[in-house]
C-alpha cells in the first residue's frame, strides 16, 4: 500500500513509525523541514521529500497520482485541508484522504467534509485534541483505569487496570472470575507482569502489581474492576492546567457534572476561556506555582490534568500536584520515552496524543473490514474490531469454534458483537458472518497474520 504522510511533527513521525514497520507499506513523508526528514530517514525505511504539501508539484513528486492513502498531519488545519483538496482535484480520486483538524470551529461544521456537499475532499477528519479529551473523560469516569477503549459503538469496552491488594480476584486464579461475577461475563485478554506479557489461562494467578486488560459489556465494567482493585470514589473535583484546545474542551465536557478549575498562564487566553465556559473557575497563573496550588486546595482535588503545550511544564506541575496531595495526576507528554519513564514514577497516567491518535489512522490502513483500532502499551500491542465477511465454507473463521481457529501467538479473540448481542468469547464460541470480532494482540507484529486469517480483500477507500 502506497501511503503519503504530510508533516513530520510528533503525530506524523508516530504515524510513519507505525506504518513503515509493516512490510506491505511504502511510506513517503513530506515536510518543509529537511532536518526533521533526515532524522526520520535515518531511523526508518521510508522515502522523504522536502517541500510544501500545498504545492501540486511537490505532491506529484511524492507520488500522489497512485497513492492509496493520503494523510495530512501538519500543525495547520488549513494546510491539511488544502492539501487533501489538491490531492483529490489533480491526482487520485480513489485514494483515502485523512486530515488532522485541530480547530473545533471546523469539525463542528460536518458539511465541510460530508461526501454529499463537502467543501474539502477530506474523507476522515481526525482531531488529536478531541481524541485526547475523550480519553481523559473516560479515565475520569472510571477512576483506577489506565486505559478505557470502546468497541461496537461503545457497547463493549476494553479496560486496562493495575491489580492491587484489596481486589477480590488478586491472589486467586483466573478461573474463579465467573463465580465472583455470577450472572455476568467478562474476559481477561492480556496480563503484563514486570513489563512482560503473560498468557491468561484458567490457572493463572493474578498478582499485586499486574497490569490486566479485560473486556466486558459497558454496564459490567465497574463490577470487573472491583475484582482487580478496590473501587475508588467517583471523581468530583478536577483541576486542569492549560487553557488550550485540549484544556478548554476538557473543561467544557466535565463542568456539567464536576467541579472544575482551570489554570491558564496567559491572562488574555484565561479571560477568553472564562467567557466561553459556564461553570468552570478559570485562574490566571502558573500551574507549577506551589503557592497557587495550595491556595486552590490541590490536596482535596480528585484529579489534576496537565495539558499545556509544554510537556516539561506538564510533568513538573503534575509531580508537584501529586506531592501536595492530589489523589490522581495525569500529564500530556509527547515523547514516548518520557511518557514511559514518568508513568512508572510519580505521575499516574501519561497521556500520549500520538498513541491515542494512531488508532484512528490504522483503522483505515488495515486490510479487511477493520472498523476500530487501538494502539496499546506504546505501540507494542494492538486491539482490533473486525467485521467478518463471506459465507460458511470460505475462509478460516466463519462457522469455526474459536478453539479451532489458528490464531497467532499472543492473539486473543476477546468478544463478539452480534446484532444487538454482546458475547464474551470462549473456546466453544462459533464465529458467524457479519460478527464484529474484537481481538487483542500482545505483539502487533502479528497484525498481518491476523489480516490474512480473516481473509478479506484490502480496501483502499471507505
Amino acid at each position: 500500500m502506497k501511503i503519503i504522510i504530510l508533516g513530520a511533527g510528533q503525530v506524523g513521525r508516530t504515524a510513519a513509525y507505525h506504518l513503515a514497520r509493516e512490510a506491505a507499506n511504502e511510506v513517503t513523508v513530506v515536510d518543509v523541514n529537511d532536518e526533521l526528514l533526515r532524522d526520520l530517514q535515518d531511523r526508518l525505511d521510508i522515502r522523504t521529500l522536502v517541500g510544501s504539501g500545498t504545492q501540486p508539484s511537490v505532491l506529484e513528486a511524492a507520488g500522489a497520482r497512485d497513492a492509496d492513502i493520503f494523510i495530512a498531519l501538519t500543525n495547520s488545519d488549513e494546510v491539511n485541508m488544502v492539501a487533501c483538496q489538491i490531492s483529490w482535484s489533480l491526482f487520485n480520486k480513489d485514494s483515502t484522504r485523512i486530515a488532522r483538524i485541530r480547530s473545533a470551529d471546523f469539525t463542528k461544521h460536518t458539511k465541510l467534509f460530508s461526501h454529499e456537499d463537502r467543501a474539502f475532499a477530506v474523507d476522515v477528519p481526525i482531531s488529536p485534541e478531541q481524541l485526547v479529551t475523550e480519553h481523559v473523560v473516560a479515565l475520569i469516569k472510571y477512576p483506577g483505569a489506565l486505559q478505557v477503549l470502546d468497541f461496537a459503538d461503545g457497547r463493549i469496552r476494553l479496560v486496562g487496570v493495575k491489580a492491587l491488594q484489596g481486589g477480590a480476584l488478586v491472589g486467586q486464579q483466573l478461573k474463579q472470575l465467573p463465580t465472583h461475577i455470577e450472572g455476568r461475563d467478562a474476559r481477561v485478554a492480556a496480563i503484563y507482569r514486570g513489563g512482560h506479557s503473560i498468557k491468561p489461562e484458567g490457572e493463572t494467578v493474578i498478582e499485586h502489581g499486574d497490569e490486566v486488560f479485560f473486556i466486558a459489556a459497558r454496564e459490567d465494567i465497574r463490577l470487573v474492576m472491583n475484582e482487580m482493585q478496590r473501587l475508588e470514589d467517583p471523581v468530583r473535583r478536577v483541576v486542569i492546567a492549560g487553557g488550550g484546545n485540549i484544556g478548554f474542551r476538557l473543561a467544557q465536557t466535565l463542568e456539567v457534572n464536576h467541579q472544575v478549575k482551570l489554570i491558564e498562564r496567559d491572562p488574555r487566553r484565561a479571560r477568553r476561556v472564562s467567557e466561553q465556559l459556564s461553570n468552570t473557575i478559570v485562574l490566571s497563573g502558573d500551574a507549577a506555582d506551589e503557592e497557587l496550588l495550595l491556595e486552590e486546595n490541590i490536596d482535596s482535588a480528585d484529579a489534576f490534568v496537565a495539558v499545556t503545550n509544554a510537556e516539561e511544564a506538564n510533568i513538573l506541575s503534575a509531580m508537584l500536584a501529586k506531592r501536595l496531595g492530589c489523589h490522581k495526576v495525569m500529564a500530556l507528554i509527547n515523547r514516548p520515552a518520557y511518557a514511559e519513564l514518568m508513568q512508572s514514577g510519580s505521575i499516574d497516567i501519561a497521556l500520549s496524543p500520538q498513541q491515542v491518535t494512531i488508532g484512528s489512522l490504522l483503522a483505515h490502513v488495515r486490510r479487511g473490514d477493520v472498523v476500530r483500532v487501538h494502539s496499546l502499551r506504546h505501540g507494542a500491542a494492538e486491539a482490533l474490531e473486525v467485521i467478518v465477511h463471506g459465507v460458511q465454507g470460505e475462509g478460516r473463521v466463519i462457522g469455526k469454534r474459536i478453539e479451532n481457529i489458528p490464531l497467532p501467538e499472543g492473539t486473543t479473540i476477546a468478544a463478539i458483537a452480534r446484532g444487538d448481542q454482546v458475547l464474551i468469547a470462549h473456546h466453544d464460541t462459533v464465529i458467524q458472518r457479519d460478527d464484529h470480532v474484537i481481538l487483542f494482540l500482545t505483539d502487533r507484529r502479528h497484525v498481518e497474520a491476523v489480516e490474512r486469517l480473516f481473509d478479506v480483500p484490502r480496501r483502499h477507500a471507505r
